[in-house]
């Protein structure tokens, strides 16, 4: 009896191990750093912009640390990228690691494309996820605004507000400046459409189009999103992703980017039953129980930058 209970538990724990926390699944060759998008933050009252990613990456990571970039909740793409290159400089000279591996949601997308443009010897790859690289309509309706009613004085000084309360919040240094305006105009079609003449690396030839994930400055660009506005009944903000969507005139989109505006380099999934929100793991986990959970998409992601010696 006492064999056989030995024997029992030992298959437990090998099938335990298999499935446990000391694999290598998500072990990249180089740091994995996330980075928000407009009006983001690291962690706020206990509360992380990217909900449970990092622990998950990290939990067969082989005690490798996931680090989560602060840089202004709200300013243009060249500021915030520039914030960027000194979070990672920090990060290079913790780890000792050559390069990182960046990975940025909305508008940490062009965050994370302008540090690889101006500094390609630090980074391996660049995944945008819901990345706004050929602009949002929504912000291109928000732009509007200003004109048809209220001041644009007015509407930045609200913007401005809620960004530095944001800041407080999160423990952000004051040291990061908000500028709602510069934010919202590197977010509209033009403004997107300048900075890809600026930075190219990684951007398709024509909307929706595709490219290899190995750009010409040797940085790898891959980006995946969401094609659904609305996915859980109990989510209040899936409410307002359903009317900002409008704007997109019925082209697929996830309630604030459109799927194809996500293109960049290797596309790996643009049809998601996810929106914004759902691709950071918000609001607190509640997704479409159908899809494929956000976190297991990031896992996956790491596991893929690992088969590519990344």
């Amino acid at each position: 009896m006492k064999k056989s209970l030995s024997v029992l538990f030992g298959i437990l724990a090998l099938v335990c191990s298999s499935f446990g926390h000391a694999d290598d699944y998500t072990q990249t060759k180089y740091p994995i750093v996330l980075v928000h998008g407009v009006f983001g933050f690291d962690s706020i009252l206990g509360a992380d912009y990217f909900y449970k990613i990092p622990y998950e990456i990290q939990r067969s990571a082989a005690g490798q640390k996931v680090f989560v970039a602060s840089v202004s909740a709200a300013n243009s793409h060249e500021v915030r990228g520039a914030q960027l290159a000194e979070y990672v400089e920090e990060v290079l000279a913790i780890t000792q690691a050559e390069k990182v591996n960046l990975i940025g949601h909305s508008q940490g997308g062009p965050t994370s494309r302008y540090v690889a443009s101006m500094y390609p010897e630090m980074i391996a790859s660049v995944t945008t996820v819901g990345g706004v690289n050929w602009g949002s309509p929504v912000a291109d309706v928000i732009r509007k605004i200003p004109t048809n009613s209220l001041p644009e004085t007015v509407i930045a000084a609200v913007a401005n507000g809620v960004g530095k309360l944001i800041r407080f919040l999160s423990g952000s240094s004051s040291e990061l400046p908000i500028d709602s305006v510069n934010a919202l105009n590197s977010l509209t079609t033009p403004g997107t459409l300048a900075f890809n003449q600026r930075y190219p690396e990684g951007v398709p030839e024509r909307y929706c189009g595709e490219k290899q994930a190995l750009a010409e400055n040797n940085v790898y660009y891959f980006s995946w999103s969401g094609a659904t506005e609305f996915t859980n009944v109990f989510d209040p903000i899936d409410y307002v992703f359903k009317v900002t969507g409008l704007a997109f005139n019925g082209e697929p989109n996830d309630g604030l980017v459109s799927a194809c505006s996500s293109h960049l380099g290797y596309v790996i999934n643009d049809s998601y039953d996810i929106n914004h929100l759902d691709q950071i793991n918000h609001s607190f986990g509640m997704s479409d129980l159908f899809e494929t959970d956000p976190i297991t998409i990031y896992r996956n992601h790491a596991n893929r930058l690992k088969n590519y010696g990344l």
